[in-house]
């Protein structure tokens, strides 16, 4: 799973239910890779099982009984751990200072490298007598599309023999994981994991809040809606200083969930929401707030509805071409798409909220006073493509 920074308790946490459902086949991939044209996998008794196996991809499915994790602090985190607790899974710390322990890890990213990153253009190797001539042009995909690319590339792995997977009846005989996994599951069984949308909730990160007569507060952005009965009034778990049960997305803060008496999470939007009509991250709202011309926090409403219209208008200006190349940089690593190339200037820093934008010459005006005319919608995904690395079919006549 790729990530556009650090890596938060949140991306492992989903990662774990990543690894314990079935992944579904691309429209473009090949045939191949799907699940009931690889003949080392049971795919029709599985199927039998699970449903999900008739469309999937031809890698495997497993919930694992213990993870083994370096103790790093997203995998001692209480949002892991709690994750881990929620899908019956022991987590084992790895010795310290000893390697060894997870040269599997080690080794995978090394192939991850040679077989995956070396060949997408913009890779800029470990120094610089590993990387191409001009990389910055040719960067030109967005971490959405190299996740694409990286979950096919995935699937050719799990066709690769790999020397250090044997089975015990053939020990001269390097196995691909599908025939390893093909093995092992014949003799653990499979054993079907539905997780709904409401599963994927709990996963999240929590934290404990109180519930306000103005509602629900968090770094500056208010959430309100069908909280009337609970506004003022305590939460009914012990122990929390009555406190609400809180879970939210930090790569998604235009909404969070809330316990309530009932013992379901029910989503709570941020009063805003209709304004700023593109998903946003933390660390995008926290750019605006450094970036606010107007630090008066006196009135709270006032401000908050300052901070989301620049957040608004930034949005705008990066998806019209209009922004600066910070501001650029600072959007794409959420895109979905490669953004339209920052408008040249002497720097690039961030223009105020408040401030009109520089005119160019005639018929480039970079003026943002237009920009409400545009539709909410006007990015579209970008038709997926093969990955090409190698002729998959090819590669299948040699198996």
């Amino acid at each position: 799973m790729l990530c556009p920074s650090a890596t938060k308790a949140v991306d492992a946490a989903l990662l774990l239910a990543e690894m314990a459902v079935p992944h579904p086949v691309r429209p473009t991939w090949p045939d191949i890779l799907r699940m009931d044209h690889a003949r080392a996998l049971p795919h029709q008794r599985l199927a039998t099982l699970d449903e999900r196996l008739a469309g999937a991809a031809a890698r495997p499915v497993v919930l694992p009984e213990t993870i083994v994790v370096d103790r790093g602090k997203i995998f001692v985190s209480a949002v892991f751990t709690a994750a881990c607790e929620t899908l019956g899974i022991s987590v084992q710390p790895a010795p310290p200072r000893a390697p060894t322990a997870k040269g599997i890890v080690k080794r995978t990213f090394g192939s991850i490298n040679a077989l995956f990153c070396q060949h997408l253009p913009g890779y800029t190797g470990s120094d610089v007598t590993r990387r191409g001539p001009d990389i910055g042009n040719d960067a030109c995909y967005s971490v959405a599309q190299l996740q694409d690319l990286l979950d096919e590339w995935l699937v050719h792995y799990h066709h690769r023999p790999h020397e250090g997977l044997r089975h015990p009846m053939m020990p001269r005989k390097a196995l691909t994981p599908n025939q390893m996994w093909a093995a092992l599951v014949a003799v653990a069984g499979h054993v079907p994991v539905p997780l709904t949308g409401r599963d994927y909730l709990e996963l999240l990160p929590v934290r404990w809040q109180a519930i306000t007569l103005a509602g629900i507060t968090i770094h500056h952005r208010t959430y309100d809606a069908d909280l009337a009965p609970h506004r003022g009034q305590a939460s009914p778990v012990a122990g929390r200083g009555g406190k609400w049960e809180i879970h939210y997305n930090p790569h998604g803060v235009r909404q969070i969930w809330v316990r309530l008496p009932d013992g379901e999470l029910t989503e709570i939007p941020w009063i805003h929401r209709n304004h700023v009509h593109r998903p946003f991250d933390e660390r995008t709202w926290q750019h605006i707030r450094t970036q606010a011309v107007d630090g008066n926090h006196g009135d709270a409403e006032q401000y908050e509805a300052s901070l989301a219209d620049a957040l608004d208008q930034l949005m705008r200006r990066v998806h019209s071409g209009h922004a600066t190349k910070s501001e650029q940089a600072l959007m794409a690593r959420t895109a979905h798409m490669p953004l339209p190339t920052a408008r040249d200037g002497n720097h690039d820093t961030e223009a105020p909220a408040d401030s009109p934008a520089p005119q160019g010459e005639e018929g480039n005006d970079d003026s943002i006073d237009d920009l409400d005319d545009l539709p909410d919608d006007d990015v579209s995904p970008a038709p997926a493509t093969g990955f090409g690395l190698y002729n998959a079919h090819e590669q299948a006549d040699t198996w």
